[in-house]
């Protein structure tokens, strides 16, 4: 039977339709806070960084077309352990990216400024979600789920609607900001002025500020692998396409709220300064914008709710697909033989993620955390990439990346540094969040007589130094990153570059052929198209 296809363009409106979420709502205004105009650059940086890693996953992500295929590949060259850790933080991440979602909703609904509406601006106090708040983001996230409870196929009919309404209403911010208030002396005329925050805030301000977060995305593209026309093309040139437009706008929003705030207001306040709750939109009112205010309060709905549907759909498969590690309580595993929905690991992401909004309340510490946990996942693409072309060099491959060898080392040690700019004691407290799920493994370790453990913890050991070492230097590092300079900014850059090329090196001559049978099974649905 013929399946059809999914085009190139209709690959890159899904992405888009993912990319553009509440990041840009929120992600210039955070962004200027830290770094000041010298912002515009973070947001290259983060998308440099998301690209080169999203190159070392289009060969393996074109070799295993399955669902959830960013939470296996790792087990495929490092066994179990290391694919559970790997699968584990991408599952935190997502759990994160539910409530980031509704929270982004509730903030802007907290400055609404109707009369009817006064009770909303109780939802937020000092940046972050008060307890009546906490209700309301709930509420969103419940919603979420019922969304997805049962096969809701008329909101199908509403994606392309919303693909649209998600990128031309950035599109008519930027153009109508620019024409009401444009200040290019906002960018100053002098380095103090560009970077009146030094250096260094660039960097910090990609994870701190949801930029790296903005980006993640991009495995949209990658977990349609196998239902995607001409894979060998279309998954690199959708990677690219979508990013590239996605980072064409991040960076015209990012200029253009430079250039919209007004000048007598950075002159009492600074960048540090600017007290915003629904960023754009009190933009657009200071000038004298109400109407664009408005429709920026229904993006503010639209855009989150959309984004939030969907991954509450998407976490609950990646919970189902690491199940199938068989290191988890099998009820997460079933799925609803009606509706073909994996219900329980959908009403247990619900949980978690209203206790992930309960310990972080504000929009910008759930971007952090969701970027270092996922940044954490995607340190095992490069290696897992590296290490096939030894181990799985058989294997049929529809995309081989010429240089691979020299971006992969790279995209490691970017990624390193990512997790470095999220700052101490964030980067901890995620890595201990991963860590968590360990009892778990060796629970069912335990259950299985240990069959599997003996064989995957060597393989695994690489990325335990590994976090020991990030989570040393988040510490040790420099002040600008919250540590507690023992190691000045920017030799701590040198540091964490050196140290991690090692441990990538550890990680590509550790790969084990334990979990290379079920790797062969999927990479033949390859081999018969």
């Amino acid at each position: 039977m013929h399946i059809k296809k999914i085009s190139l363009f209709q690959s890159v409106m899904l992405a888009l339709g993912s990319l553009i979420g509440s990041g840009w709502l929120f992600g210039a205004w955070e962004a200027t806070k830290i770094a000041g105009p010298a912002a515009i650059l973070s947001w290259l940086v983060g998308g440099l960084v998301i690209g080169i890693i999203a190159y070392t996953y289009i060969e393996i992500g074109a070799m295993f077309p399955e669902a959830g295929g960013m939470s296996k590949y790792a087990q495929y060259s490092h066994g179990s352990l290391l694919g559970f850790i790997a699968a584990w933080a991408n599952w935190v991440s997502l759990i994160t990216l539910i409530p980031i979602e509704a929270v982004a909703a509730v903030q802007y609904m907290s400055t609404w400024p109707w009369a009817w509406a006064k009770w909303t601006h109780g939802l937020m106090a000092n940046g972050v979600i008060t307890n009546a708040g906490l209700f309301v983001v709930f509420g969103f996230i419940i919603v979420f789920t019922l969304l997805n409870y049962w096969s809701v196929k008329v909101l199908t009919h509403f994606t392309s609607l919303i693909s649209i309404f998600k990128i031309g209403m950035p599109l008519l911010t930027i153009v109508l900001l620019t024409l009401s208030g444009f200040h290019p002396q906002n960018y100053g005329t002098s380095w103090h002025e560009f970077f009146p925050y030094g250096t260094s805030a660039i960097f910090s301000a990609t994870s701190a500020a949801g930029i790296i977060f903005s980006f993640d995305a991009f495995q949209t593209i990658i977990n349609m692998g196998a239902e995607i026309e001409h894979p060998e093309k279309n998954i690199l040139r959708g990677i690219t396409i979508s990013l590239l437009i996605s980072g064409i706008l991040y960076v015209l929003l990012q200029s253009t709220f430079i250039t919209a705030v007004p000048t007598h207001l950075l002159a009492t306040a600074g960048w540090h300064g600017l007290n915003f709750t629904s960023p754009f939109a009190d933009l657009a009112m200071l000038l004298g914008l109400n109407w664009l205010s408005v429709l920026l309060y229904m993006d503010a709905f639209v855009s989150p709710f959309g984004t939030g549907v969907s991954f509450a759909a998407t976490a609950a498969r990646a919970l189902f697909a690491l199940e199938s590690n068989h290191h988890l309580p099998h009820f997460l595993g079933k799925l609803n033989p009606k509706y073909r929905i994996p219900r329980m690991a959908m009403l247990a992401d619900t949980v978690l993620s209203i206790v992930m909004v309960s310990t972080f309340r504000s929009w910008a510490v759930l971007a952090t955390v969701l970027s270092t946990a996922t940044l954490i996942a995607y340190l095992t693409g490069p290696v897992t990439a590296v290490s096939l072309r030894k181990l799985g060099a058989h294997l049929y491959r529809p995309v081989r990346l010429k240089h691979l060898p020299i971006i992969a080392p790279i995209a490691f040690v970017l990624t390193s540094l990512a997790v470095y700019w999220a700052m101490w004691p964030t980067t901890v407290q995620v890595i201990l969040i991963i860590l968590v799920g360990l009892p778990f493994y060796f629970y069912y370790e335990w259950k299985m007589g240990f069959k599997e453990l003996r064989q995957a913890i060597k393989p695994a050991l690489w990325m335990f130094g590994y976090l020991i070492f990030i989570s040393v230097m988040s510490y040790a590092g420099a002040h600008q990153f919250n540590g507690a300079n023992w190691i000045h900014y920017p030799w701590d850059f040198l540091v964490i570059g050196i140290v991690s090329f090692g441990f990538y090196q550890w990680g590509i001559h550790s790969w084990t052929t334990t979990d290379l049978a079920a790797a062969e099974k999927v990479n033949q649905r390859v081999s018969r198209d």
